[in-house]
């Protein structure tokens, strides 16, 4: 891990984004890039006389923020970024230009007043980011990443989440609780699920990762790895963009959004790829 870019817009939500991506990448030693999107049109904006007021306004903001997180930055690089155009695109470009590695943004959930442009942005973010997301809550406070909760399903994708899951972990010395989900009396797709449990396991068990396992029979997998984690006081979800439906889940919207819009515990988004191939 080399770059995390934080997604900016001087909330008290993206802030406690920064706060995050700066514990994330003092402990990856990787430089932080901060971005702001102009994302206003011209009959918005009180700039409208002086379009480059609102951007100076900004990048005198950020250099406030290089010097109150000098301190505590370990060798770490703390760079801005100003943009303008639709957030989600922005970031994204950015985030594929920059080879950035992690995304962080925050998020308000369901409820709460959408301040700026940080809560209606963040479903949309991850689903055009190139790598991971970071979404997270302005009143988590993150201290570390302890406890990871990794959800298996029956869908061949649901193991691509597991490398970036085991570098988080490998890099806080993490327990990681793998969480297995039945969506349905099937054997035979109980079985699947369990052989991807059990590559899992031993995948983490050769990095030496600390690991348990648990089943649950669900319904609606985003509430029940919401409780789960909850019941063990969980510092990360991990999940891919999407994930195995079911018939409750379907009418519910994407699962990806679903955690957006539900989880209290900071969610790591990871896209689907061509199929990982972990060894049994």
């Amino acid at each position: 891990m080399k770059k995390v870019m934080v997604a900016i817009d001087f909330s008290k939500t993206s802030m406690n984004a920064l706060d995050y991506g700066v514990m994330l990448a003092n402990k990856a030693k990787a430089d932080i890039l901060m971005v702001w999107v102009d994302n206003t049109t011209s009959d918005e904006t009180i700039y409208e006389d002086h379009p480059n007021e609102l951007r100076n306004e900004k990048i005198e903001l950020f250099k406030d923020l290089q010097n109150k997180y000098k301190g505590i930055l370990n060798d770490v690089k703390l760079g801005y970024k100003t943009r303008k155009g639709k957030v989600y695109i922005e970031i994204a470009n950015l985030a594929k230009n920059t080879n950035t590695d992690f995304i962080i943004t925050g998020t308000h959930g369901v409820s709460g007043f959408e301040e700026f442009w940080i809560g209606s942005n963040a479903y949309r973010i991850l689903t055009h980011a190139p790598c991971p997301v970071i979404t997270l809550r302005h009143d988590f406070n993150a201290g570390g990443i302890n406890k990871i909760v990794v959800p298996i399903d029956s869908s061949q994708e649901t193991r691509q989440k597991i490398p970036v899951t085991s570098e988080l972990a490998m890099m806080f010395n993490s327990e990681v609780h793998i969480l297995s989900l039945y969506s349905t009396s099937f054997k035979s797709v109980k079985r699947r699920v369990d052989n991807y449990a059990r590559q899992v396991i031993t995948y983490m068990e050769d990095r030496d990762i600390k690991c348990t396992l648990e089943t649950r029979d669900s319904e609606n997998i985003t509430r029940t790895t919401i409780d789960y984690a909850e019941m063990i006081h969980a510092d990360l979800i991990t999940i891919m963009t999407e994930q195995e439906t079911t018939p409750s889940n379907l009418f519910l919207g994407p699962y990806a959004q679903q955690m957006v819009n539900h989880s209290p515990i900071p969610i790591a988004f990871i896209r689907s790829k061509e199929l990982v191939r972990i060894p049994v």
